[in-house]
């Protein structure tokens, strides 16, 4: 093979990693109506409280297609998103640690469901979150949905 059929396909591997990253969004101020099609005049399926995490699969003009933590389809207009990222924790009592190590100091437990502000990546599968009280540590990728 030669060297330069190796870098291209060193360069088309990142290009298509770099186009599989998710994008997520959180709901802004008001609640989002999720709708069945890109139009008001489409069916409402859901309502989604506001700071709740949706994955934006697809973009045609002003609204959104998203997927929310259950995995279910949907579009809403774009203008109620908001860039500021939350997660959802995903398991029953996900245990947030005040270092990135299993035998590191629980700060605090979220239940399922619970909404926490997205920090910075952390090394070996962590994530650094913060709870709306204060609180903030690292919490295994696996236990939360939306990052």
């Amino acid at each position: 093979m030669s060297i330069t059929r190796l870098i291209m396909g060193a360069a088309l591997s990142l290009a298509c990693a770099a186009g599989w990253a998710a994008d997520f969004k959180t709901v802004g101020a008001a609640p989002a109506v999720l709708y069945d099609a890109p139009s008001t005049k489409g069916v409402k399926l859901f309502v989604v409280p506001r700071g709740a995490p949706l994955e934006v699969v697809l973009t045609y003009g002003d609204w959104v297609k998203v997927r929310d933590v259950s995995g279910d389809l949907a579009w809403t207009p774009a203008r109620g998103l908001s860039s500021r990222r939350n997660v959802i924790v995903r398991v029953h009592n996900a245990k947030v640690r005040a270092a990135e190590d299993e035998a590191s100091t629980v700060v605090f437990t979220a239940d399922k469901g619970v909404l926490l502000e997205l920090g910075e990546p952390g090394t070996n599968g962590w994530i650094k979150v913060r709870h709306r009280d204060g609180l903030a540590g690292y919490v295994r990728s696996g236990d939360i949905w939306g990052f």
